[in-house]
């Protein structure tokens, strides 16, 4: 096995026991099919079952090719997958969850696209298999990504099956940041970025790790990470607010001088007021989003801790004289 595999694979696992040997097996098939080296990683997101025992497994029968990043607690997805990208040695990189809702045998695709020229290769899943609830959120976040970022041309935002050249990957492994959305900061060093459909099922065993609440945050750092969109419509809706309170003040002292003092409309002016200082709270609650990030970011804690990794070191290229 070479040490620079033509093709890295990027994985994250988070409690997956059930679907780890199948993965491994559709896997490997689709990949020694493609007729070129390369190599695996598993990144352990903090597990609590046994997909740690079982990647060692993995890790044990193909120790050229099964690289594994166990992590030390649950940091998320993306920083998994970024934890995979600071060690990758091919020069496509392929990422895809462990769920195999999104089929390996489409990674082909990829690969052909990659190989025509492009630098991104984005996916979207074609015949989806989710829950009503999930199309439903999956078709709202798709809508308002593409109303607040058109810059961001991905028909799909939620399938993680894509493919990326070895400059771009090197690029966002180096940004550092402590919450991002991939496929986005992807987008943001392409030049010549393309979507390919691809395959969908259900999931087979184990739950989900993104519920409606991980969802929403999920849309969250999508937005504030790529678009300062929220508070731009903020400071437009206060500066609009403020010109009509001002004529609507302009209103009522010109009705006291012709109809006098009154007491009516009282009720009306509170229903107003309220309206109002939901605004405000909203916007407050926008504007915390985003000085939350600022707040993760200067602090420079670790993006996430490695307990070990489980690879085969490369050869010394230094030999000892006699």
């Amino acid at each position: 096995m070479s040490n620079h595999p033509y093709l890295s694979v990027v994985i994250p696992v988070h409690n997956e026991q059930e679907m780890l040997e199948e993965l491994y097996r559709r896997l490997t098939m689709a990949l020694d099919s493609l007729g070129k080296t390369y190599e695996i990683i598993f990144t352990n997101d903090g597990s609590t079952d046994r997909s740690a025992h079982i990647l060692k497994e993995l890790h044990e029968r193909r120790p050229s090719q099964i690289r594994v990043i166990q992590f030390n607690g649950n940091f998320g997805q993306h920083m998994a997958i970024m934890a995979g990208f600071e060690r990758v040695r091919g020069q496509i990189v392929i990422t895809m969850d462990a769920d195999l809702q999104n089929p390996p045998e489409d990674i082909g695709k990829l690969v052909a696209a990659i190989e025509a020229g492009h630098d991104v290769v984005n996916t979207h899943r074609m015949n989806r298999q989710d829950s009503w609830w999930r199309l439903a959120v999956s078709h709202c976040h798709n809508k308002v990504r593409a109303w607040m970022m058109p810059k961001l041309k991905m028909q799909d935002e939620g399938c993680m099956l894509r493919a990326y050249k070895r400059n771009i990957v090197d690029l966002m492994a180096l940004t550092g940041e402590a919450t991002t959305f991939i496929p986005a900061l992807a987008l943001s060093y392409a030049s010549n970025p393309t979507e390919v459909g691809v395959g969908h099922a259900e999931r087979a065993a184990g739950e989900s790790s993104y519920g409606f609440y991980g969802l929403i945050r999920y849309n969250f750092d999508l937005i504030t990470g790529f678009s300062l969109f929220p508070l731009q419509v903020f400071t437009m809706l206060g500066m609009l607010i403020s010109a009509c309170s001002f004529a609507f003040v302009i209103f009522l002292i010109l009705r006291r001088v012709i109809v006098g003092p009154e007491v009516e409309g009282v009720f009306t002016l509170f229903a107003i007021l309220f309206f109002f200082l939901g605004i405000v709270l909203l916007g407050l609650g926008v504007t915390g989003e985003y000085i939350g990030r600022i707040y993760q970011e200067v602090r420079k804690r670790p993006r996430f801790v490695v307990r070990e990794v489980l690879e085969q070191l490369e050869p010394s290229s230094v030999t000892e004289k006699m």
